[in-house]
C-alpha cells in the first residue's frame, strides 16, 4: 500500500480525479477520519481541501504518479 500526502486546490480536483479514473486499481483519499473514493469528484470535493490529504493506493500508473508528484508536499 502506497501513501502520499498532497495539497489539492479546488481548481485541481477535476484533473486529479480524471487521472485517478484512468487507473485500474483502487485509490482512496482521506482527511482525518473521512475517506472517499478518489475517482469520485463529489467525494473529493466534499473533503476539506484547505488541509493536507492522504492518498492511498496499491498499483502503479505513470500519469497518476506524475499528478501526485505535482501535488505533493514535503513532509
Amino acid at each position: 500500500m502506497m501513501e502520499r500526502r498532497i495539497k489539492l486546490a479546488p481548481e485541481e480536483v477535476a484533473h486529479f480525479v480524471e487521472a485517478a479514473r484512468k487507473c485500474d486499481f483502487e485509490i482512496d483519499i482521506a482527511y482525518n477520519r473521512y475517506t472517499v473514493d478518489a475517482k469520485s469528484i463529489l467525494g473529493v470535493l466534499a473533503l476539506d481541501l484547505g488541509q493536507m490529504l492522504t492518498v492511498s493506493y496499491c498499483g502503479y500508473n505513470e500519469e497518476f504518479e506524475n499528478v501526485l508528484m505535482s501535488l505533493a508536499i514535503a513532509c
